[in-house]
C-alpha cells in the first residue's frame, strides 16, 4: 500500500508539470500579448468536522531561506543542531499542545500534522517545485520539495506531496533522513461534499547524546594543547551508534450531505435569471486513523553504562519498540450560516468515538532459565500489565461561529468527555474580533482563550522501555489562557499579549521521567511585530517578553528578538531581489536537556547549565523571476565574533557557518 501511494503521488507530480499549457484556455483572460493567470485559493480543516480555514498557496519570496535553517524554526527554536533533528519552541504561546503518541512531539515541526493539511483549489493545475542544498561533502543538507494541485472540474480537485529531508550533520554521528508523501482529494457538490488525505512520513534520526565538552566549542585551545581550531566533525560525542525511528501514517475523510433549497438569482449587467442551491443543514460524518511506530536502538554498550543510569532488559544493546493506533468516527450536523437573513451565525454539534491502541516492546536477553542477569537493573514492578492497552473513548461537542460580517465575527468551540479515561474531560476555546475604520485603514481588535481539563497520554501514564520504566497515576490538567491581538495596518503593528495558568502541569524531570506538578505555574506572553519601511529599506523586528513563575517546572528564556534588516527592490524590471542579513536572539536561561531514548525534553538537575545569550545571525539574497524562485544564505555567518557559546541545548551547539543555496519553481504559468 505504502509503495502503491508513494508511486502515484510521483506520477501526480510529474503529470502537474506537464499539464499546465493545455489547460491555459480554461484560466486565462488576454489582452494583447499578455496572459493573467488566477492563483486559485487553499485552506485547511478544522477538527473533527472538517469545516474550512482560509489558508495560502507558498509563493511568497519574503522568509524563503528560513525553511532550511533549523536554528530559525522559531525565534526561540531549542533544538539538537541539524536539519531536520529534533527541537522544542521556547515561546510558550507557540508550542503545541502534546500529541498522544509523545515521540513525534520532538519533530513535529518537519513532518504533516491534521492542521498543516492544505487542499487547493486551482484554475490551471499547479506544480511547486523546491531544492535547498549546502554544506559541504561531510555535512551536506539537502531538501527536495514537491506539491502538486489540480481540478478535474469545478467541483472535484486531486492533490500530491513529497518532501525528502536529508543531513550528514555538521557534528558527527548527526544523520538525518526524513521522507514525507501524501495525496488529498474533495468533492463540493451542492448537496454532497467529501475531502480526503492521506499523509505518510518515515524519519530516521542518528543521536550523538550532544558533545563531551564544552570546552571543544567555548575553548578548543585548552583542549588541544594550544590549537584554536577544531573541525566539528572531529568532536567527540557522548553517543555513536544510537537512532532514532519514527514512523506515522494518517488517513481522513470527510462526508457531508446538505439541505437546502433553490432560488433564482440575476448576475450585475444580466438580465437571464439562473438558480443557485442555498444549504441549510448539513449531516456530517468523518473517519481518521492514524498510526505510529517509534524504534530506538543502541549497539555500543560502553556508552550505553556511562549514558544511562539503568538497563533493565538487555545490557548488550537496546532495541526498543512503540506501537500506537488510533481509530476515530464522528458524527454531526451543522445549521449552515446565512442561508436567510436571519441566519447570522453558524451552530453545530457532534458526537465523536476513538479507540486507542498503544504497545511496548524491548528486546530481552534472557538466560535459559528465563531470568534475566544480576548485573541489570531491578525491575522497579511487575511490567507485565504496563506494556499494552486499549482504551474507549467518548466526546460530545458542538461549534458556534459567525464567520460574515465586518464589524463582529466569533468562533466558540466545546467538548465534553463521556467514557473511558476521556470521562470528565472539558476543553472550551472561543475567539472574537472586530474591525474598524481609522485614518483611513482598517484596525483589527481580537481576543481568545480556551479552558481545558484534560487526561495526559497512556504513554505518560506507562512506558516500559530497557532504560526506562515508569508507571504513574496522573490526574487531569487543567489550564486556562487568554489573550489579545491589535493590528494597525498603516504603521505594520502587531501587538499580542496573553495569560495563562496551568495545575497538574506534567513535564519530564531531572531523570527523564514524567512528574506532575501539583500546583499552579502562571505565564505572561507580550510580543511586538514592527515592520518599518524607507524607500527600498525594511526593517523587521519581532519582539517577546515571558515570564513564568516556576522556572523549574517550566524553562522559558525572558526575551526573544527577531531582527531582519534588507533593501527590497527590483533590477532589469523582471528581477525582484530583497539581499540582508537577519538574527534571532534570546536571553539566558536553565535550559531543557534532551534524552535520545525517549525523545523528550527534560528539566536538567545539580549540574544545570545554562544557556542561550547569544546571536545566531544570516546573510542573505533572496529573489525572484516570473515563477522562480532562489536564495543563497551564509548561515551563522557571526560565528565566534559575539562569543563561542552559542548552545541551543546543554552540550548542543547550533550548526556552524554554512553556505546554502535554493531554487523553487512555479509551474502554474
Amino acid at each position: 500500500m505504502k509503495r502503491l501511494t508513494f508511486i502515484l503521488l510521483i506520477v501526480l507530480i510529474t503529470f502537474g508539470v506537464f499539464a499546465q499549457t493545455s489547460n491555459k484556455n480554461l484560466s486565462t483572460a488576454s489582452s494583447g500579448n499578455s496572459e493573467t493567470y488566477k492563483s486559485g485559493s487553499a485552506w485547511t480543516l478544522s477538527w473533527p468536522l472538517g469545516q474550512h480555514k482560509e489558508s495560502t498557496i507558498d509563493t511568497l519570496l519574503y522568509g524563503t531561506p528560513r525553511t532550511f535553517l533549523p536554528q530559525m524554526v522559531s525565534d526561540a527554536w531549542a533544538g539538537t543542531g541539524a536539519f531536520a533533528a529534533e527541537g522544542i519552541n521556547m515561546l510558550w504561546t507557540e508550542r503545541p499542545q502534546r500529541s498522544q503518541f509523545i515521540f513525534q512531539d520532538a519533530i513535529e515541526h518537519w513532518n504533516p500534522t491534521f492542521a498543516k493539511e492544505k487542499f487547493y483549489n486551482v484554475f490551471i493545475p499547479m506544480t511547486l517545485l523546491t531544492y535547498d542544498f549546502g554544506g559541504g561533502r561531510e555535512n551536506h543538507n539537502d531538501r527536495l520539495k514537491g506539491v502538486f494541485a489540480g481540478n478535474v472540474n469545478r467541483k472535484i480537485g486531486i492533490g500530491a506531496n513529497i518532501d525528502y529531508l536529508y543531513t550528514k550533520g555538521a557534528y558527527a554521528n548527526q544523520a538525518v533522513k526524513d521522507l514525507v508523501y501524501g495525496i488529498q482529494g474533495y468533492y463540493r457538490g451542492d448537496r454532497y461534499e467529501m475531502q480526503a488525505f492521506m499523509e505518510h512520513y518515515h524519519s530516521v534520526n542518528q543521536e550523538n547524546g550532544g558533545i563531551t565538552d564544552d570546552l571543544y566549542i567555548t575553548d578548543p585551545a585548552e583542549l588541544q594543547g594550544g590549537v584554536e581550531q577544531i573541525e566539528p566533525k572531529s568532536i567527540p560525542t557522548r553517543l555513536s551508534r544510537a537512532k532514532n525511528r519514527v514512523i506515522g501514517a494518517e488517513f481522513y475523510m470527510n462526508h457531508a450531505y446538505k439541505l437546502g433549497f433553490w432560488r433564482d438569482i440575476t448576475q450585475p449587467n444580466d438580465t437571464v435569471e439562473r438558480e443557485e442551491f442555498v444549504p441549510v443543514t448539513k449531516f456530517l460524518y468523518s473517519f481518521d486513523y492514524r498510526y505510529n511506530r517509534h524504534a530506538f536502538t543502541n549497539t555500543n554498550t560502553s556508552e550505553a553504562s556511562n549514558f544511562w543510569e539503568n538497563t533493565y532488559f538487555n545490557n548488550t544493546g537496546t532495541d526498543d519498540q512503540t506501537w500506537y493506533h488510533s481509530y476515530t468516527n464522528v458524527l454531526g450536523i451543522e445549521m449552515i450560516e446565512g442561508f436567510q437573513t436571519w441566519a447570522k451565525f453558524g451552530l453545530s454539534a457532534y458526537a465523536e468515538y476513538q479507540i486507542e491502541r498503544f504497545k511496548n516492546l524491548t528486546a530481552e536477553n534472557r538466560g535459559e532459565d528465563g531470568n534475566l542477569p544480576e548485573s541489570l537493573t531491578p525491575l522497579p514492578f511487575d511490567v507485565s500489565n504496563q506494556q499494552e492497552a486499549t482504551r474507549n473513548l467518548l466526546w460530545i461537542g458542538g461549534r458556534l461561529e459567525k464567520t460574515k460580517g465586518t464589524l463582529l465575527r466569533y468562533a466558540a468551540n466545546a467538548r465534553f468527555g463521556l467514557l473511558g479515561d476521556a470521562a470528565g474531560e472539558l476543553a472550551i476555546d472561543g475567539k472574537i474580533e472586530t474591525r474598524f475604520r481609522l485614518a483611513k485603514d482598517t484596525v483589527l481588535i481580537s481576543a481568545e482563550g480556551f479552558f481545558r481539563n484534560l487526561s495526559p497520554s497512556w504513554l505518560l501514564q506507562h512506558y516500559v522501555s530497557n532504560h526506562f520504566i515508569w508507571d504513574n497515576n496522573f490526574s487531569k490538567t487543567r489550564s486556562f489562557r487568554v489573550g489579545g491581538h491589535l493590528h494597525i495596518p498603516w504603521t505594520k503593528t502587531d501587538i499580542r499579549a496573553a495569560v495563562e495558568n496551568i495545575q497538574n502541569y506534567i513535564y519530564f524531570n531531572s531523570s527523564s521521567v514524567p512528574q506532575q506538578h501539583s500546583g499552579n505555574v502562571q505565564l505572561l506572553s507580550l510580543s511586538l511585530d514592527q515592520k518599518l519601511k524607507f524607500g527600498i529599506w525594511n526593517w523587521n523586528n519581532t519582539l517577546t517578553y515571558q515570564v513564568t513563575s516556576d522556572k523549574n517546572v517550566i524553562p522559558l528564556p525572558s526575551f526573544a528578538l527577531y531582527s531582519n534588516m534588507f533593501i527590497d527592490f527590483e533590477a532589469f524590471k523582471v528581477l525582484r531581489m530583497q539581499i540582508g542579513i537577519d538574527c534571532n536572539y534570546y536571553t539566558k536561561y536553565r535550559g531543557l536537556d534532551y534524552q535520545p531514548a525517549t525523545m523528550q525534553f527534560h528539566v536538567q538537575g545539580a549540574e544545570a547549565v545554562d544557556v542561550g545569550n547569544f546571536a545566531v545571525a544570516d546573510a542573505y539574497i533572496n529573489a525572484k523571476i516570473q515563477k522562480t524562485r532562489f536564495f543563497i544564505v551564509w548561515s551563522h555567518v557571526n560565528q565566534g565574533l559575539f562569543g563561542k557559546s552559542y548552545f541551543a541545548l546543554p552540550h548542543y551547539p547550533v550548526n556552524p557557518r554554512q553556505l546554502k543555496f535554493g531554487i523553487s519553481i512555479d509551474f502554474a504559468n
